[in-house]
């Protein structure tokens, strides 16, 4: 025995006993060298203190082999050599070098622990020593002006850096030491210093990972911080809390969801993408992984559905396929419930905008079992302040209808009323998806149901949102869905406190809108309805004086025009002008200038064109009973005007079909008569005016033969001549024209009486204070003369015609030349030669109408 003892220590020693002596062998070394320079570290002098760090420092990289990683059995050795040495001998003196006086001595000393805690064999051990020593330094008690006790922000960071070190060496170890490592982080989550602050979200994130069983305990009191910082001016350290928040809350308590949520919803706003992108990622996390994500699904889903209407395509691509896997997710999780949906799946609805991308069943489910509690949130921010607020509500009522689908019906009410009053919004961004949300409730509702709800509200109170709302839609709305209801929405448009319910050019675009909107929905259909359309059309143009929508009318006639397959919107008015005079005429003994019906009837007649000839029964009456002098002078006016258009092109107009001859008598005696007589003031002589140019553009107009115009000669030239005094220069003017016109077109003298009148009247007007007017009358009397033609006539006017020349010449010495010239005309002068020749008995030649040797002729 004793020999086999003698052998065995005789013998070399195993690998594990050699190992075992190596790493004594260096530990002891190790502990030598830190013996000897440690007691520099209590040196007075800063500079003493800084030299033997550095030459621990030294010491420790000496320590360490070159490559570690090329022999893991050398680098175990180490740092199991290390840890001895290490935990008893360096950890103590530099954690009290931490509170050093020199900032470069405690630089160096953060260092070397991060330098120790890497190569420690087991750095869960320093941290009941290391977690109360950073917290002295980054959660102590601050100076008298409120700084941290560690004042260097660089020396902060690494500092923090050095516990999350700590917090990833040590992992579950650190459960002991958690009140320590919050309350740092506390702290330094408010930090001064950007970098600080990231770096504390990141240990954050860490430390919830690290000890999961015992975080939620605490985890609360780093949402206050977290929630401080999220608004952070630098937008990497806005990311960092996102994501720690992210991390805090998913491995501590879910209470703090409440907390959280209306600082991301605000972080949805953010210019910056990442940030957004942060906010999307977490929330979509906690939908599928919270533990107790069910009880948020209401608050968490309106988050994930607001970014997939980003305007950055990665960030609105990132939601998308979140949110599918949580739809896929919740789906699995609940496939009893859904065993029958998922079986017999349904197809979207025909006229779905993107069947190919139509969210899959669990997606669809969560929002509809959810929406009753989304859906007054979103209409509450669609009434909202700020801008912002209100474009990210309506995007996501977009997105909630196009998941809801037929199930937006039961929440319709709230729906239309938020798209009424939303679609009067001033930014243009809100209307359009508004008006999009209102697209996908023609889609997926009844129109039985909406159109109840939507004409209800137009009764009430007629709006160009309402309006907008009712056109948006009924372009969702399928074709072969709307057709029953077709007539009464016509019906309605049609309604006067509908279609006259303003003159804001708003509200006429609106309703010209629905009917466009019909019109291209509906094609041909809307041939049933098409006369209460054009009630609607007839009175936008009739109320668009101020705001310019004539064209747009015009656009939108032929529009429907072109549905009906006839040629342009004179054929649409020649299919129902007679209808449209009847439904304008209903009230016509009680129009004034204000009246509505008044501009209607003005658009009908001005625009119906050769329609107009075919409803002279119609049109006559209405003119005679409203063009009387015991009704609205202003309304006279206005019916004047329009009747003087449209005589101007009788024969494209009123005499389309020949037959306004028959009505001629009643145009001459009961309407123009009675306006052509004389009353005091400036709007009875405005009347005079208009009805004498209504009777110069008949007479223009070439639809009246000879005989028609000496019928209507003989009734109005006296009340013409009467004209001839107006103060109007325009009425004088006009008047010696007509004259001329009648003269010209006369066969004859006619009545003697009545005829000689004509010329005292024109010779006064040649002494009018307009040329044009003396030129006019000139031409008038010119034909005057030549209405005298036999000898007995010659005979029967001698007198007269002697008279006429005597007065003329005087105008021979005229300041104006162009009057002296119209007096020496050809026509002129051959006309007076004649007549003067037989009155004298001479025949003066040209040139002698002046000078004449005739001492009869001089007489003359």
């Amino acid at each position: 025995m004793a020999a086999l003892m003698a052998a065995e220590a005789a013998a070399p020693p195993g690998p594990t006993e050699a190992a075992e002596t190596s790493e004594t062998a260096e530990a002891a070394e190790l502990s030598r060298v830190l013996s000897r320079l440690l007691p520099g570290l209590e040196a007075d002098s800063k500079v003493g203190r800084r030299r033997a760090l550095e030459a621990l420092q030294r010491a420790l990289e000496a320590a360490w082999p070159e490559a570690p990683d090329a022999d893991p059995a050398a680098a175990a050795a180490a740092t199991a050599a290390f840890q001895g040495p290490w935990a008893r001998l360096l950890l103590p003196r530099l954690l009290y070098c931490l509170a050093d006086p020199a900032e470069g001595c405690r630089a160096l000393a953060a260092h070397l622990l991060d330098l120790g805690l890497r190569r420690a064999a087991r750095p869960r051990d320093a941290l009941p020593r290391l977690l109360p020593a950073l917290a002295a330094r980054l959660a102590g008690p601050e100076s008298a002006r409120g700084r941290p006790p560690e004042a260097c922000e660089e020396l902060r960071l690494a500092l923090v850096q050095l516990l999350s070190l700590a917090v990833r060496l040590g992992g579950p170890a650190l459960a002991p030491h958690l009140d320590d490592a919050v309350r740092v982080l506390r702290r330094t989550l408010l930090d001064p210093f950007a970098a600080v602050r990231r770096e504390s979200c990141q240990c954050a994130a860490g430390l919830a990972r690290a000890t999961p069983d015992h975080f939620h305990m605490q985890s609360e009191s780093l949402i206050g911080p977290l929630m401080q910082s999220i608004s952070h001016q630098h937008w990497k350290v806005r990311v960092a809390v996102i994501e720690a928040t992210g991390t805090v809350i998913q491995f501590g308590s879910s209470k703090s969801v409440d907390d959280v949520l209306p600082h991301f919803a605000q972080r949805l706003f953010d210019d910056v993408p990442q940030v957004r992108q942060a906010v999307t990622c977490v929330v979509g996390g906690w939908l599928l992984d919270l533990r107790d994500r069910y009880s948020f699904f209401h608050k968490l889903i309106p988050l994930l559905l607001s970014s997939l209407e980003d305007d950055i395509p990665e960030i609105a691509l990132a939601a998308a396929g979140l949110w599918e896997k949580v739809g896929l997710q919740w789906q699995r999780e609940n496939e009893d419930d859904l065993k029958d949906k998922l079986d017999f799946s349904t197809p979207p609805p025909a006229h779905h905008p993107s069947p190919e991308t139509r969210p899959v069943l669990g997606c669809r489910e969560l929002v509809f079992r959810n929406l009753s509690k989304i859906l007054p949130a979103v209409c509450h921010d669609l009434t909202d302040w700020v801008v912002g607020t209100r474009l990210k509500a309506a995007q996501l009522l977009l997105v909630l209808l196009l998941h809801a689908e037929d199930h937006s019906t039961q929440h319709l009410d709230a729906v239309l009323r938020v798209l009424h009053r939303a679609c009067a919004d001033d930014d243009p961004a809100v209307v359009r998806s508004c008006t999009r949300s209102a697209e996908l409730v023609g889609v997926f509702v009844s129109p039985e149901v909406f159109l109840k709800l939507i004409l209800s509200m137009l009764k009430k109170s007629p709006s160009p949102s309402g309006l907008l709302v009712l056109a948006s839609v009924i372009r969702g709305c399928p074709r072969e869905a709307l057709q029953p209801h077709l007539k009464v929405i016509a019906v309605e448009l049609a309604r006067p406190h509908i279609c006259q319910g303003s003159e804001n050019r708003l509200y006429g675009e609106h309703l010209l809108l629905c009917v466009r909107t019909l019109a291209s929905v509906c094609q041909e259909d809307c041939r049933g309805c098409s006369l209460q359309l054009m009630e609607v059309l007839v009175t936008v143009m009739a109320l668009s004086g101020a705001t310019g929508l004539s064209d747009k009318v015009q656009e939108t006639m032929d529009a429907l025009a072109a549905v009906q397959d006839v040629d342009g919107s004179q054929d649409l008015y020649r299919e129902h002008v007679g209808p449209l005079m009847e439904w304008v005429a209903a009230s016509h003994h009680d129009w004034t200038i204000h009246s509505v019906e008044l501009l209607q009837f003005n658009v009908v007649v001005t625009h119906a064109g050769p329609a107009l000839g075919e409803v002279l029964p119609h049109l006559v009456p209405i003119l005679r009973s409203c063009l009387q002098p015991a009704r609205d002078p202003q309304m006279r006016l206005r019916l004047f005007s329009s009747l003087s258009r449209v005589l101007l092109s009788a024969k494209q107009t009123v005499d389309s079909q020949g037959q306004f001859h028959h009505y001629l008598n009643t145009v001459a005696k009961d309407i123009l008569v009675p306006n052509l007589q004389w009353h005091a003031g400036k709007t009875a002589a405005a009347i005079r005016t208009a009805a004498v140019s209504c009777l110069w553009a008949l007479l223009s107009s070439d639809v009246l033969s000879e005989k028609q115009i000496w019928e209507v000669q003989e009734t109005l030239m006296l009340d013409i001549l009467t004209t001839l005094e107006e103060d109007s220069q325009m009425t004088r003017l006009i008047s010696c024209q007509i004259i001329n016109k009648f003269l010209k077109t006369s066969s004859g003298v006619g009545d003697p009486d009545k005829f000689i009148k004509i010329y005292p009247e024109l010779l006064k007007r040649l002494d009018d204070v307009s040329h044009e007017v003396r030129l006019a009358a000139t031409s008038a009397l010119v034909s005057w003369l030549a209405c005298i033609q036999n000898d007995d006539g010659k005979s029967y006017y001698q007198s007269n015609i002697q008279f006429l020349y005597r007065e003329l010449l005087v105008y021979l010495d005229d300041p104006e030349g162009a009057v002296q010239d119209a007096v020496l005309a050809r026509e002129v002068v051959s006309s007076v030669h004649l007549r003067i020749s037989i009155a004298c008995g001479v025949v003066p030649t040209r040139g002698q109408c002046v000078h004449c040797p005739s001492s009869t002729f001089q007489t003359c």
